[in-house]
């Protein structure tokens, strides 16, 4: 199966130079931020983190609550979404 090969994105956040890779409308992968791992856009939140939390058993509306600032609920949904089609992906290479 091929990689796909996504476009570095360059803003400009108040003075800051901001790039990173889009993995989703709201999830990126960001050079020189938490190791490159997948982050909510514009935090240093990392999407793992946040579904540990959810699969731990933390309630959706309290983590939209606690991260209502930096993290809206379509962002979280995203990561979801994003979780189970990579792993719709490994299941289809592994039998395959």
């Amino acid at each position: 199966m091929a990689k796909e090969i996504r476009e570095l994105v360059r803003e400009t956040i108040g003075e800051e130079p901001y790039e990173y890779y889009p993995l989703g409308n709201y999830i990126v992968a960001t050079p020189g931020i938490c190791g490159g791992r997948p982050t909510f856009k514009y935090t240093q939140i990392e999407v793992e983190v946040v579904l540990d939390l959810l699969a731990a058993g933390e309630q959706m509306e309290r983590l939209v609550e606690n991260f209502q600032e930096h993290i809206p609920r379509e962002a979280i949904e995203e990561a979801l979404k994003l979780a189970a089609s990579l792993l719709k992906r490994e299941a289809k290479m592994v039998t395959v």
